[in-house]
């Protein structure tokens, strides 16, 4: 068994809860491996878990190693693994359980691996995993979407809508989002072919005959979303269906839901990403320490990061 160094919780609360801490981690299966962290990255799950909202779903016992995304190098095998060996630079979303990212050292089931090539960075494939897989899951696996048809990414600037961009223009597809001014350009490079400010316009008014909306927001937003959208178009959401008989009545396909850990798909965005058809935008980067998780939390709590907020350990 391996003892790490990790930023843990021992009560459910506010980002003071956050504490360093050794942790002694589980035995290594035979069909997993451990994993030196050189990168993950924050996400809206890792700070509403730490305030207990998922406590029901996820009924653990403390310490609990919030984060979920992983770059890093393979530090050790389990007996049957095969096709990974020990100096293997990596990257994943592991399955999510107590044992999470904001370590020294992380457990990852070898499926869930994907090969990371030496021209991308820690850093940049760190960000990746939750919330490409997020992205590509809800555009593809759900979302259905083709070539030449018309999707609306809400929240472009964020970490789920900064990839959903660029994987639905690399899909052909004709790509609309909401933003604030300041992140229209930004969007513009990332593939957006139209952006939308939320502040001044309603895009509820202006769009019609959408084939597929991303919802990350719920609420308002959702409702009129449905309003947009053509008959039997989809909407997507990664909060939940908060009116499924309106959405029934318009004849959508409404569907919330919750990612599937996928080591093939995450190497299908790793290649996007060798290709430079890909890019993580990377909004603010933290030391992986209590001071720096605490940071990027609070950060992420305020809803207006650009892109994805990053934790490096430095070594």
């Amino acid at each position: 068994m391996t003892s790490t160094k990790a930023i843990v919780i021992n009560q459910y609360g506010g980002k003071e809860n956050l504490v360093e801490e050794d942790v002694l981690l589980p035995e290594l299966q035979a069909h997993q491996v451990l994993v030196k962290v050189k990168a993950t990255s924050v996400n809206p799950i890792d700070w509403k878990l730490r305030e207990g909202y998922l406590k029901q779903m996820m009924p653990w016992e403390f310490p609990i190693i919030l984060g979920w995304d992983v770059a890093g190098v393979i530090e050790e095998v389990g007996a049957d693994v095969a096709d990974w060996k020990i100096g293997d630079r990596i990257v994943a979303r592991p399955d999510t359980t107590r044992f999470g990212t904001y370590a020294e050292y992380t457990i990852v089931d070898d499926h869930l691996l994907a090969a990371l090539p030496e021209e991308i960075s820690f850093k940049d494939a760190g960000a990746l995993p939750l919330a490409g897989l997020t992205a590509y899951q809800a555009l593809f696996t759900h979302g259905k979407l083709e070539s030449g048809q018309k999707v609306l990414i809400h929240a472009g600037a964020g970490g789920v809508g900064s990839y959903a961009i660029q994987l639905a223009k690399n899909a052909g597809a004709y790509v609309y989002t909401t933003a604030s001014q300041k992140n229209h350009e930004l969007l513009k490079r990332l593939g957006a072919d139209e952006v939308i400010d939320y502040h001044t316009t309603d895009f509820e008014t202006t769009l019609n005959e959408i084939d597929l909306v991303i919802d990350t927001m719920g609420g308002e937003v959702q409702r009129k979303s449905l309003s947009v959208l053509k008959p039997h178009g989809r909407l997507i959401s990664i909060v939940s269906i908060e009116n499924p008989e309106l959405a029934q009545e318009k004849q959508i396909e409404a569907k919330a839901i919750w990612l599937e850990p996928n080591g093939q798909q995450l190497a299908i965005l790793v290649n996007l990403m060798a290709e430079k058809k890909l890019v993580s935008v990377i909004g603010a980067e933290f030391p992986l320490t209590q001071a720096g998780v605490f940071a990027a939390h609070e950060l992420s709590e305020t809803h207006h990061a650009v892109g994805k907020i990053v934790l490096v350990t430095g070594k």
